[in-house]
């Protein structure tokens, strides 16, 4: 279908009408005034979100535990024995049935822990969530945690701020590429109102989230986790998500080269962790997944769960490892539980602990198991390490938070938000250093191990590819004369077919050409001369312009690739002639033409500067 270009300003003749087309038409981008006003909304709501959700958990938590109605619950002081004393088993299988009930009915995409889910809807269908998503997984995920399964509360939040995102871009008439900004704020929002962490919350949706990187993109993004930090203090506080004793310093001398050298060797043991996390919660998907019943497999899960919590409590005094499980990470930090035996079995037990009740189908993140894992083995290491004397000074609280970030960073893939998510939580600004070193060690390590990540490993097995890196695609900000080829023939449109070939047919490869009509450019055309040689003995008296296609644009040869790019799909054109000056465009003035197969075969020799593998 041949379709005619606008035509340019001060063009001496308009072309004629477009023949109609089936292409929907293209949604109107909104100012970015508006989308700073819904960011905010999207903070607000979102920030009244993570309050509730937090209250909810308490809520359910203190009436299935200890059998009072009470919403306070401070997650960061261990729960006390429960009055059911061995019927506690039976608390998180309360919770399975109604967590099983809430997902089955109303809303699957709630099972797990929602980031992949959100990543999902980015990447493969245009920021799109349903409304009822961020209701059930609110409803779901606080069931879950307060009836005890060891799962996060980030990934529900970040599920709901994204939900509430992308229902207003619903609402809102707007392009794909906006309502993704829009999810990608409420889930930064989502995040910085539950932790405290607002510079978090923003790296979260820019490394995690969002497909591009620029000032559009991240002032919605900024305005939502800004306002949705300042509704989760108001309500919460101002202080870090946990207290942590002063610590020394680091000096620059041979001492502190061999502390690096100890917290790089932390960063690379956690890497192996965070590998067999990945490995080990879809493995146990996988085993669960063969009980096809929803209610007997995850009522399966929650009862070893319940067992598995009862034990500890009876063996060492606290339940450890039931819900978000940051009454253990605030003791280690602390100081205050530091015998290595008893740190090396959580950190197996929150493991196991988390991986059935994902795996059996409950909902929530897994940030927070992240946290406790790396904080049980960064304070197993360190604990380690202070039997063997070393000449350096050995901080147990320290080397639980480095590897706090190790383990989140290495599991998510998110190096540089653990990296400043764990500096918030603690504002202990004197481990940033060897968490930058832990961190990315431990990434390193995990991606030799696993190649994808606890978020992307389950849309890889779906058969959706998520991208690994942010890349800068230097091709699109080239000039159209650096792309261009300045090898194109002008042809008048009343030109036949046998005498362009007849006088071109010696080249024998593909032309492009420009028709013209006096001083009008009229028309393109593709043309395989070598046509010239089968045609000998048939005459024809087609014209150029019968065969023609007014399916182009015109460009300037200033014009940067990206906007040549989106002027070629905004007209549905084949190809984009390229004018010098900025003058009404003549025939003499085209320079080049530009067609998709050049853009593709540019676009290709792009990439060859960035570092080939994962």
């Amino acid at each position: 279908m041949a379709i005619e270009p606008n035509p340019l300003p001060h063009s001496p003749a308009a072309p004629t009408p477009p023949e109609p087309s089936n292409e929907p038409e293209e949604i109107r981008q909104i100012g970015q005034v508006s989308m700073a006003i819904l960011a905010l909304i999207v903070g607000i709501v979102t920030g009244f979100g993570a309050v509730g959700f937090r209250d909810l958990i308490g809520l359910i938590h203190n009436v299935l535990f200890l059998g009072r109605f009470a919403v306070h619950y401070d997650a960061n002081v261990f729960t006390p024995p429960s009055p059911w004393g061995a019927f506690v088993i039976l608390v998180p299988v309360v919770g399975a049935v109604a967590v099983t009930f809430l997902v089955r009915n109303f809303a699957p995409e709630a099972r797990g822990h929602g980031v992949p889910e959100v990543m999902d809807a980015i990447y493969y269908q245009g920021g799109v969530i349903r409304p009822v998503v961020a209701v059930v997984k609110s409803l779901a995920s606080a069931i879950a945690i307060g009836s005890g399964a060891a799962v996060g509360r980030e990934g529900p939040i970040i599920q709901i701020g994204s939900g509430l995102g992308s229902t207003l871009g619903q609402i809102i008439h707007m392009p794909a590429g906006q309502r993704i900004i829009l999810v990608g704020a409420g889930a930064g929002a989502g995040i910085a109102a539950t932790f405290n962490t607002p510079i978090g919350g923003v790296m979260f949706a820019i490394e995690l989230m969002m497909p591009e990187v620029s000032v559009r993109t991240f002032l919605p993004v900024a305005l939502a986790t800004g306002m949705a930090t300042f509704i989760g203090r108001f309500f919460f506080g101002p202080q870090p998500s946990f207290a942590v004793p002063p610590l020394t310093p680091m000096t620059t001398n041979a001492s502190s080269a061999l502390t690096l050298l100890l917290y790089a060797l932390l960063g690379a043991i956690v890497g192996v962790a965070a590998a067999g996390f990945v490995r080990g919660l879809h493995l146990a998907e996988d085993l669960f997944d063969k009980i096809k019943e929803p209610y007997t497999r995850h009522m399966l899960g929650m009862l070893l769960l319940g067992v598995l919590i009862y034990v500890l409590q009876q063996r060492f005094g606290h339940y450890y490892v039931q819900g978000v499980g940051y009454a253990t990470v605030q003791a280690i930090l602390l100081g205050q539980l530091s015998a290595v035996g008893l740190l090396a079995l959580l950190f197996l037990c929150k493991m196991f602990a988390t991986s059935l009740s994902l795996g059996s189908g409950s909902s929530g993140g897994i940030f927070s198991p992240s946290l406790f894992m790396g904080a049980t083995i960064g304070g197993t290491y360190a604990a380690l390490l202070s039997t063997m004397h070393l000449p350096v000074p050995i901080n147990i609280p320290s080397f639980a938070m480095v590897g706090m970030g190790a383990m989140v960073g290495g599991s998510t893939g998110a190096a540089m938000t653990a990296v400043i998510m764990i500096f918030e939580m603690t504002r202990a600004y004197d481990i940033v250093m060897p968490m930058i070193l832990a961190v990315a060690l431990s990434l390193g390590v995990r991606r030799l191990l696993s190649s994808e990540s606890i978020y992307t490993l389950k849309l890889v097995r779906r058969g959706h590819v998520i991208p690994k890196a942010l890349h800068a695609n230097m091709f699109l900000v080239r000039r159209a004369k650096e792309v261009m080829e300045a090898d194109v023939v002008l042809a008048p449109a009343k030109m036949s077919l046998d005498d362009f070939l007849a006088k071109w047919g010696n080249i024998g490869r593909l032309r492009h050409v420009a028709l013209t009509d006096g001083n009008r450019i009229v028309g393109v055309l593709r043309i395989n001369t070598a046509l010239r040689q089968t045609s000998d003995r048939a005459q024809s008296s087609v014209a150029l312009r019968d065969i023609a296609s007014r399916a182009f644009t015109i460009v300037r040869e200033d014009d940067i690739v990206f906007d040549v790019i989106r002027r070629m799909r905004g007209k549905n054109a084949l190809m984009a002639l390229v004018v010098r000056g900025r003058g009404v465009p003549r025939p003499e003035s085209i320079a080049g033409v530009i067609s998709k197969e050049h853009i593709a075969d540019s676009v290709a020799s792009s990439i060859s500067m960035y570092p080939a593998g994962d």
